[in-house]
């Protein structure tokens, strides 16, 4: 049975109005594989392809430029007025998983960029994209690693070196519906709900950005680090960001930029 957890709810609460942060400080990171996340869907003129959890609509207006026929939802109604104003020839609207409007066999590919990190049954949200794509076509997902990178831990360690902790409000997943994020855990996971062909590999990149732009995905809210952050009262707020510089130093170049490593997972199959 398929419900909707306190781990969905949470991540509702922490997504809630956050479009506009976050386009303007973690949307170019979590862009970066589109290209490689449409190819392993095979994306082409004329597939009709569903984008769950667009967020700003990046991956769908990149299928679009593909000439595919796209649909794309996602949970946060900020985020799908966004992608609908960036994106006027797909079908935006609201909808999440674990039950997704729409009839079964209904999509040639299906596409998830960084969402399964958002759910709280990951196992029946990849039965219901399995659901709605017909037979023979393919899905594609990334998923942040675990062990992070350097880069993606930055933000974390500025947390930490405070002694600030999970928040009580914001419940973990719970362990009978967590797995590794890994290639063999993720890999795994999309075989035990029932796809074939699976593959999953590694990608590895330096986001180049600045000390402002990260901080202000943070100190905006965005994602579940930002949300433990904005949450703190402002003299802890300000303890974090002391951190926060002097632990970016370990990625800033010459210009002042930041160069941050990050790792994500990118799995394919076929229905």
């Amino acid at each position: 049975m398929t419900t909707v957890t306190a781990f969905d709810e949470s991540e509702r609460l922490i997504w809630a109005g956050q479009a506009g942060a976050y386009a303007g400080s973690f949307a170019r990171l979590c862009a970066f594989p589109v290209e490689w996340l449409l190819d392993a869907a095979e994306v082409r003129l004329g597939t009709h392809v569903l984008d769950v959890g667009t967020g700003t609509g990046t991956a769908a207006a990149a299928a679009c430029g593909r000439g595919a026929k796209v649909t794309a939802v996602d949970a946060e109604p900020s985020m799908v007025e966004m992608a609908a104003l960036n994106i006027s020839t797909a079908d935006v609207q609201v909808a999440a998983l674990p039950s997704l409007p729409f009839r079964d066999d209904e999509f040639d590919a299906v596409v998830a960029n960084f969402v399964l990190n958002h759910v709280g049954q990951p196992l029946p949200a990849l039965a219901e994209l399995r659901r709605v794509a017909r037979p023979g076509g393919r899905i594609a997902l990334t998923i942040w690693s675990v062990p992070a990178a350097a880069g993606q831990a930055l933000l974390g360690r500025a947390i930490q070196a405070v002694g600030v902790t999970r928040p009580a409000h914001l419940p973990p997943l719970s362990l009978e519906n967590d797995f590794p994020h890994t290639k063999q855990g993720f890999a795994a996971l999309l075989d035990k709900a029932g796809f074939a062909e699976v593959s999953c590999q590694t990608l590895n990149w330096d986001h180049r950005t600045t000390p402002a732009e990260w901080w202000s995905g943070a100190v905006a809210g965005v994602g579940f680090t930002g949300h433990v952050v904005a949450s703190q009262p402002p003299e802890l707020i300000a303890e974090i960001k002391r951190h926060f510089d002097l632990l970016s130093t370990e990625f800033t170049g010459p210009d002042g930029s930041l160069w941050l490593p990050h790792t994500a997972l990118l799995a394919f199959g076929k229905v």
